[in-house]
């Protein structure tokens, strides 16, 4: 099973040196660190307790149902006459500060980030409310150098970042073939090259790497360039089911605005239940705002192997978080977090259950 998460960690998912605790966790979900724009929709009907809640997400397939909820309206449906207001990011230590800043009130984000940022404010600012995707995540490699999973050995194989997400998987998963890899440097049996997303295509092609553990979309980029799939990280976990995208809510607007929170839940759990009867109609309406948003739709042969590999799901998957946090202690990445008190599910239940569908688990990890 993979691992994640890391005690010092740079700054950022795209910045990376030393801030504690997994903040660069990010980089398997964004590009960069900051805020890329804000949008809003036409509010109608009855508000709610708040004038309007501001909502945070990248542009990245892994957060579809933001992509879809927002495009789709669905999110502002539910809101009614609250306004929805919505700034895009480009990597998790960015949203956590914004959260933290009190710039936006809800935020879309991968589980390393909503870890760090719960850990650093010792269980004060955030809880992680809902589930929102599972899988993505692929090691595809240059098939004329590495065709078995033995032939890894001597190679140069990417990752997002230096402790990120898919970093911690990687380093854990050659753990456990019995091989060496010094975490810090990248040096070993096999050489780990921390390589941002958006350069590693680049990489590929000039033979800087040999392949890569890298999220959608950026595995299918590298297949678009001759790479190939030679493990899904989804088939290292039981059920082939892990987190990869959480909603957190800031602590303070849980408490002031509970029908808030529970109007965007209703929207992502509407929007993951028309994701899942609509597979096709859902990639194009997601490719649609990633080109509003990007200026460029991903192409077919990126989006179409990518979006399947994808599960949009309410559920947290919570004990899987706790098993990513456990592997990186393990590896020495991390110190032992207390992460009791991290989920909040109660609103989502709430949800789920008038929805007619089934409550959810919080592996232990809920508020008291």
């Amino acid at each position: 099973m993979p691992a994640m998460f890391r005690t010092t960690l740079s700054r950022g998912l795209a910045a990376a040196a030393a801030l504690p605790l997994l903040i660069g966790a990010l980089a398997s979900c964004g590009y960069g660190s900051k805020a890329t724009g804000e949008t809003r929709t036409q509010a109608k009907g009855e508000k709610l307790s708040a004038d309007e809640v501001r909502l945070g997400y990248f542009p990245n397939l892994t957060h579809a149902t933001a992509l879809v909820g927002d495009h789709e309206g669905i999110f502002q449906q539910e809101l009614g006459g609250t306004q929805l207001k919505v700034s895009t990011f480009n990597a998790g230590p960015s949203e956590i500060e914004a959260l933290n800043a009190d710039s936006i009130d809800i935020g879309f984000i991968g589980p390393s980030p909503a870890i760090n940022g719960y850990t650093k404010s010792k269980g004060k600012n955030l809880r992680i409310i809902a589930g929102s995707a599972s899988g993505g995540v692929k090691l595809v490699v240059n098939p004329g150098k590495i065709k078995t999973l033995a032939d890894l050995k001597g190679k140069k194989i990417a990752t997002p970042q230096h402790g990120n997400t898919q970093d911690v998987a990687f380093l854990n998963w050659i753990s456990e073939r019995g091989w060496k890899v010094d975490a810090e440097s990248g040096k070993g049996d096999v050489s780990v090259v921390r390589t941002e997303n958006k350069i590693a295509p680049d990489a590929y092609k000039s033979g800087s790497i040999d392949g890569a553990w890298v999220p959608e979309p950026t595995a299918s980029k590298l297949v678009s360039e001759g790479a190939k799939v030679l493990l899904d990280e989804s088939d290292l976990w039981p059920g082939k089911k892990f987190v990869i995208t959480n909603i957190i809510v800031s602590q303070r607007f849980l408490d002031q605005h509970p029908d808030v929170v529970e109007a965007v839940l209703r929207g992502s759990v509407k929007t993951n239940a028309w994701i899942n009867a609509n597979p096709e109609k859902a990639k194009t309406s997601a490719n649609t705002k990633l080109k509003e948003l990007t200026g460029k739709p991903l192409g077919d042969k990126v989006i179409d192997p990518a979006w399947p590999s994808i599960r949009f799901t309410d559920d947290p998957l919570a004990a899987t978080l706790q098993a990513q946090a456990d592997h990186a202690v393990k590896a020495g990445l991390l110190e032992k977090p207390d992460l009791s008190g991290i989920y909040d599910l109660k609103p989502l239940n709430k949800v789920l259950k008038a929805a007619g569908k089934p409550e959810v688990a919080d592996a232990g990890l809920g508020v008291k």
